[in-house]
């Protein structure tokens, strides 16, 4: 018997102050904590065939998808489909913290990006890729 995987948001959230964190991997989504600096973004990206759903556990961003722009907050859930432009924006004083749950999975296995730089050069040099199996 499986047993059972449980996080509380906002305590994984106080604890990660990195700008990218796998908190779990599975066959098919992944689940990633993210914590998003005042006056930074995800960047803009595409994921070609990964479905993103975000959800925003503090501080008030962004949201700009296919070039729509609305603001998001604590509470709010946004869905980007895949093949989607998108990125995400702190538009606040206080960091932007959400989770995101990709599927199937985004980044590799355990992965901690301290900062969007890492982040984007680490994906660049081909260091985060998803697991194949």
């Amino acid at each position: 018997m499986a047993s059972v995987i449980h996080y509380t948001i906002a305590t994984e959230a106080e604890k990660s102050p990195d700008f990218r964190r796998v908190l779990w991997t599975g066959k098919k989504t992944q689940l990633v904590i993210m914590t998003i600096p005042p006056g930074g973004e995800i960047g803009e990206e595409t994921h070609e065939d990964i479905d993103q759903i975000l959800t925003f556990v503090s501080g008030i961003g962004k949201a700009v998808i296919s070039g729509s722009e609305k603001n998001v907050a604590q509470g709010d859930l946004v869905v980007v489909p895949a093949g989607t432009k998108h990125n995400f924006l702190n538009t606040g004083e206080n960091p932007l913290v959400l989770y995101t749950v990709y599927g199937p999975p985004e980044h590799a296995d355990g992965a901690v990006h301290k900062t969007k730089e890492e982040a984007d050069r680490l994906e660049e040099e081909g260091k985060d890729e998803p697991p194949t199996e």
